[in-house]
């Protein structure tokens, strides 16, 4: 108590003394690769330096997504964000944000005055940085953006839907949304082995998150109050999303868990008054004005209102057939920032499984190790109880009660592994079916709605490769973590080489794909800079979604299967000769080995990167989790490009060991800092290329030689 009463504000402290006060108890030490250690007297101190050097690394990043997460992006960006921002604004609200600070316990509240108060402060003795919408952080605001997965629940909404709702248009759905183009998929890998599988007697966790680049800062945050942890946070956020402390870890991959569901709702007008049907009421729809400000092209500030309605389910977020669709999803503010934070001071795994009790954890699964050779696989903690009897993948009739959400699974109930005789556990946002080999939960034993992903290509090979060393290491673990082998493909050619072989000996095309078939054949299905084959799988993979991608999504198919099994020989042949006509075009010849195709560059700190094949950049040997890649590159084409420019899969990657006291390594994309004119800026790049991870220095003796500068916040 003494601690937190350290940094309670006082009726007799301005603002600017208080934040004064506060940045004397802070130390930030810099290490040489830029990461931060900070150390606070108490934990709220340590809030106060760690989005401080957030803020010194990467402002921008971190304001653009306090705005996004507060619907405020049109504030900035003008029209175009209207939707995004009343998608937003149907779940955050000022006001009730407000009261959710007023109740929050007091160590909590510290927490959110001391991050507010840091980036003032930030502010205060920066001038020369111009936020681009927030010039003042409030304690309150903290709450907007407090879980740290990438996207979100709430992502899950259609904007397409949402426009064409409010204003009548038809739905203009994206190439993504139909299916035609599909981005990189979503997620991570996580892997955790027991010390009876290691070769030291020691837990290893691998931790492997699959996010857009530049998408997390690393850091080491302690205080005197017992925090220590070490990781990555997603910037705005005062806590360590992926990572680890001196006796446990904890890696999170976005689940297949259906937590969002869709309720189709049966309206009336009854005296001037929208009502939907509940089972044999009607009930009142809440009628809600949102106003949205909104930047015009000269520079003003303009304003859209929209009305919108909720019913018991949630709000009306789009129509179909003529009628309302809500939407249910959590929205627990509150308690995901208290188990967003706990967490990471657990020491074990029932320390953690407590902090799991809030329920506040909606889209991932956690992989967990600890000191004492616990390793578990959570679900999520939050899944609504449902009745199994529908088909929660589809809109559901909202007018029947017994479709209804009615409260949530206990955590008994979901699927979890916890210290498996198999020795290992795994997740690479899969079913929880596969998790531990023999040891993995039951898919009979569980309501339908507990996995909506099913199987993907990089669970089969993460079961084999842990399945296959009896005695990890950290370097067999990181080995393992960036095996390339692509069992999409290796599933995938052997269609279109077949394919061939049928070919009556007459036919034009035995010349003209005879030498990539033969390529094809001889490949290993191992992505790697000088790989032919993949540059010709990947670019024919993608003429096949061009063409059947829509159809897949339409019919609820897995893409993989799909493209097994649907397509005809000559449509996959057609497919090859579109893929070898494109590389030919762009580079020269057919024959154009992946790494001069798959490249990563990072030339300025604009939250869209630019790219220019004119450029330095360095060739990836790695490849797209779609196709089944465990370490994942996501990359394209950009306008004046023909090179292909990652931008999302691996970005900061840890191995951790927990022997009789920790250790680590890891890799981060690029480096640390926002800023091109920091040498941190790209200082990492050439290790990513070759996953040459360097040493985490977790303890003052790691971090001993290796400073490069040690400051209180505000100071030059």
């Amino acid at each position: 108590m003494t601690a937190i009463l350290l940094t309670t504000p006082t009726t007799a402290q301005t603002p600017e003394s208080r934040q004064k006060s506060q940045a004397s108890r802070v130390t930030i030490t810099r290490d040489t690769w830029g990461i931060p250690h900070i150390h606070g007297k108490s934990d709220a101190d340590a809030v106060f330096g760690m989005i401080y050097a957030q803020a010194e690394d990467d402002f921008p990043r971190l304001e653009t997504n306090l705005i996004v997460a507060q619907g405020r992006l049109a504030e900035a960006e003008g029209e175009n964000a209207i939707w995004q921002d009343l998608r937003m604004k149907l779940y955050i609200q000022p006001e009730a944000l407000k009261a959710d600070y007023a109740a929050s316990p007091e160590w909590l509240k510290s927490l959110m005055t001391a991050w507010a108060d840091g980036l003032n402060f930030y502010l205060r003795t920066h001038p020369e940085v111009k936020p681009r919408v927030i010039t003042h952080f409030e304690p309150w605001m903290a709450l907007s953006f407090s879980e740290g997965s990438i996207g979100g629940d709430i992502e899950r909404i259609s904007l397409a839907g949402l426009e064409a709702l409010h204003t009548g248009k038809p739905v203009q759905l994206s190439a993504a949304e139909t299916g035609r183009e599909r981005p990189e998929p979503t997620g991570s890998n996580g892997f955790a082995i027991a010390p009876s599988r290691t070769k030291a007697g020691n837990a290893l966790l691998l931790i492997n998150p699959h996010t857009s680049f530049f998408f997390r800062s690393e850091a080491k945050v302690t205080s005197d109050e017992g925090l220590n942890a070490y990781g990555a946070s997603t910037w705005g956020q005062f806590f360590i999303y992926q990572g680890f402390n001196a006796t446990a870890g904890w890696m999170h991959t976005s689940s297949g868990a259906d937590v969002v569901d869709e309720f189709i709702e049966t309206t009336r007008i009854e005296n001037a008054r929208t009502e939907y049907k509940f089972g044999t009421e009607w009930r009142p729809a809440i009628a809600t004005e949102i106003t949205i400000p909104c930047r015009a092209a000269d520079g003003s500030m303009a304003t859209r209102k929209f009305t919108t309605y909720r019913t018991v389910h949630g709000p009306v977020v789009r129509t179909e057939n003529g009628k309302w669709v809500s939407t249910a999803l959590m929205h627990r503010p509150l308690a995901a920032l208290e188990q967003s934070f706990l967490r990471t001071k657990a020491t074990d795994l029932a320390g953690f499984l407590k902090v799991a009790a809030l329920k506040a954890n909606s889209s991932n699964n956690t992989i967990f190790a600890s000191n004492k050779g616990e390793i578990a696989y959570l679900h999520p903690q939050f899944v609504p109880r449902r009745d199994n009897r529908f088909d929660y993948t589809k809109p559901v009739d909202g007018s029947d009660p017994a479709t209804a959400w009615t409260g949530e699974h206990s955590l008994a109930e979901l699927p979890q592994v916890l210290t498996p005789a198999t020795g290992w556990v795994t997740n690479t946002n899969n079913w929880p079916w596969h998790a531990a080999g023999a040891d993995s939960p039951k898919q009979s034993a569980y309501p339908r709605y507990t996995d909506q992903a099913g199987e993907n290509p990089r669970g089969p090979n993460a079961v084999k490769l842990l399945t296959a060393v009896p005695d990890f290491t950290p370097k067999t673990l990181l080995d393992a973590a960036y095996d390339t082998y692509l069992t999409a493909f290796a599933a995938l050619i052997p269609t279109v080489t077949a394919a061939f072989d049928r070919l009556p000996a007459s036919d034009p095309r035995r010349n003209s794909l005879a030498a990539p078939v033969e390529a094809l054949k001889n490949w290993d299905y191992r992505a790697s800079e000088s790989s032919i084959p993949t540059a010709i799988a990947a670019f024919w993979g993608n003429a096949l979604i061009e063409r059947f991608g829509t159809a897949a999504k339409q019919d609820g198919d897995a893409l993989v299967p799909y493209l097994t099994t649907k397509p005809t020989d000559d449509d996959r042949l057609a497919a090859l000769a579109a893929a070898t006509a494109k590389l030919t075009a762009d580079f020269g010849k057919w024959n154009t080995p992946w790494g001069e195709i798959n490249r990563f560059q990072r030339l300025t700190g604009d939250l869209v990167q630019p790219f220019d094949d004119q450029k330095p950049s360095l060739p990836i040997g790695f490849s797209s989790s779609q196709w089944g890649s465990l370490p994942s590159f996501g990359a394209k084409p950009y306008p004046g490009t023909k090179r292909w420019y990652g931008t999302y899969g691996n970005s900061f990657v840890a191995i951790v060991e927990f022997g009789p006291s920790v250790s680590a390594s890891a890799i981060s994309a690029g480096g640390q800092s926002g800023n091109p004119a920091s040498p941190h800026f790209n200082d990492q790049a050439e290790r990513y290329r070759t996953h040459d991870f360097r040493k985490v220095y977790f303890t003052p003796a790691d971090l001993e030689g290796h400073t490069e500068r040690r400051y209180h916040p505000g100071e030059p």
